[in-house]
């Protein structure tokens, strides 16, 4: 590769590409050469993270739903950390946008219960809005599952993930995306198992995997717990690497999964999922990350 043409052509196709992706563009004018206006796109390029995005869309969870943030086992999207309009919360969408465009131009299609493999439906429904940027936070129900070994295998995971970006693409593909890393869920079991009512409602199928017989401390229960935290951070490494690959997609940098819920941060309905505290927490987080000027993952 050291002769002179071979460097021409890749650097042509460098340039190429680079047009074609979107972080460099140029008016098409007449004549021969190119006009003042593409002189000033290759000098200042068009940066490929836009920090004030107009519109946004969420998919994901019970997190993003708000559960049991407001009353027991339910909804309450009015105060998501990432579209709520909760001045409790005041959310991505509500400091990004303010709170009367927020109120119509954020639109949460996240579904208690969801696991990865449901992300692409959902992402179809986001993408119909054409939104600026789409939130994404999932990943904490393929870990809490009725057992350590019904977890979603990190190799699906991943497919399931590069599906929805996938997705995402076909419809909409200059649309940014925010993923959130999926909590620590042992942190979360350390902090709730001080609660006796806490511990009853987990006995209803909150987090089985992680959650069940939330006293004991043998050495089988320290294994499977430990297990969860490992596929944890596995699809963790799998949401990173992703989303890697999109130029347009930033991950937190692990930023929700090293984030330390307290008590105060947890809903006292089930404590496990956030509080409206624990969401407002989870939108400064998302704000300092969409915001960020160089950001590295």
């Amino acid at each position: 590769m050291g002769k002179r043409s071979h460097r021409s052509r890749a650097v042509a196709a460098v340039a190429a590409a680079a047009v074609l992706g979107g972080v460099a563009g140029c008016d098409a004018g007449g004549g021969d050469g190119p006009g003042p206006s593409a002189s000033r796109a290759r000098a200042s390029p068009t940066p490929v993270w836009d920090s004030s995005p107009a519109s946004l869309a969420a998919v994901g969870d019970s997190i993003t739903r708000g559960f049991d943030a407001c009353t027991v086992l339910s909804d309450c999207p009015e105060v998501s950390w990432a579209t709520g309009g909760s001045a409790e919360v005041n959310s991505l969408a509500v400091r990004l946008l303010g709170a009367s465009r927020a109120a119509t131009h954020s639109w949460n299609f996240a579904e208690t219960g969801s696991r990865m493999a449901d992300l692409p439906d959902q992402m179809t429904r986001a993408a119909a809005r054409r939104p600026a940027l789409v939130t994404v936070m999932a990943g904490a129900n393929d870990a809490c599952r009725a057992s350590a070994e019904a977890m979603t295998p990190v190799a699906d995971f991943r497919a399931q993930f590069q599906e929805a970006l996938r997705t995402l693409r076909r419809a909409a593909p200059t649309a940014q995306v925010y993923v959130a890393s999926v909590p620590n869920l042992k942190r979360l079991w350390s902090q709730g198992r001080t609660n006796a009512l806490g511990k009853q409602v987990w006995k209803l199928g909150i987090c089985p995997s992680m959650l069940g017989d939330a006293d004991a401390l043998d050495s089988a229960a320290n294994l499977r717990r430990a297990t969860v935290q490992q596929r944890v951070e596995d699809y963790n490494t799998v949401l990173r690497e992703v989303c890697a690959q999109d130029p347009r997609c930033r991950f937190d940098g692990g930023a929700v999964y090293e984030y330390r819920f307290g008590t105060g941060q947890l809903s006292h309905w089930d404590w496990f999922h956030p509080s409206k505290n624990g969401q407002a927490r989870l939108a400064e987080i998302a704000y300092r990350q969409v915001t960020a000027g160089d950001h590295v993952t």
